[in-house]
C-alpha cells in the first residue's frame, strides 16, 4: 500500500519542475508583464486534484524555491504560496462541481491574491512596479486555465495519480 500511495510524487514533482522552468524562462519585453503565473496555477490544480497530498507544505516549499530561482526577497513567493495553497484547500470541493470558467475565475481571484501579497512585500521592500500592471498575470493564468486543467488532468490519468 504504501508503494502505490508513493507512486504518483514523481508526476507531480515534474509538473512543479516544468512550471519553474516555464516562470524563468525568457520572453519578449512586451509580453513578459502578462506572463502566467505557472507555479501558482500547477498548486492550484494539484491542491484541488489530490488536497490528500499537495498542500500547505508544498506551497512553502515551492515558495521558497521561487524565491531562490528569481532572486526575490526570501520568503515573498512562500508567503504567497501557501495563502494560495490554503484557499485552494479551503475550496477545492466547490471548485470540482463549478464549470470550466468558473473554475478560470477562482483561479484569477487566486493568483491575484498572489501577485497583491508580492506587490505587497515588494512595495515594503522599495521595487515597486505600475500598480496597474501586476494583475496581468492573473488574467493570463485564468485564460489558460482551461488548458493547464486539462492537460494536467490528463497527465494524472494516465499514469495513474491518485
Amino acid at each position: 500500500m504504501a508503494n502505490r500511495d508513493a507512486q504518483g510524487y514523481p508526476v507531480i514533482l515534474l509538473t512543479f519542475v516544468v512550471a519553474y522552468v516555464l516562470a524563468v524562462l525568457p520572453l519578449p519585453v512586451w509580453l513578459q508583464w502578462a506572463r502566467p503565473d505557472w507555479v501558482a496555477i500547477t498548486l492550484i490544480y494539484w491542491c484541488i486534484a489530490l488536497p490528500q497530498r499537495v498542500g500547505i507544505a508544498a506551497g512553502l516549499l515551492l515558495g521558497i524555491g521561487l524565491d531562490v530561482l528569481e532572486g526575490a526577497v526570501l520568503g515573498q513567493n512562500a508567503f504567497a504560496l501557501v495563502v494560495v495553497a490554503l484557499l485552494s484547500r479551503m475550496l477545492y470541493q466547490r471548485m470540482r462541481v463549478y464549470s470550466l470558467w468558473q473554475q478560470a475565475g477562482v483561479v484569477f481571484i487566486l493568483v491575484g491574491i498572489n501577485q497583491l501579497i508580492c506587490q505587497w512585500v515588494q512595495n515594503i521592500e522599495g521595487v515597486s512596479v505600475l500598480p496597474r500592471l501586476f494583475l496581468l498575470p492573473a488574467l493570463s493564468s485564468a485564460l489558460l486555465w482551461p488548458v493547464v486543467l486539462h492537460s494536467l488532468r490528463n497527465l494524472r490519468r494516465y499514469y495513474q495519480v491518485s
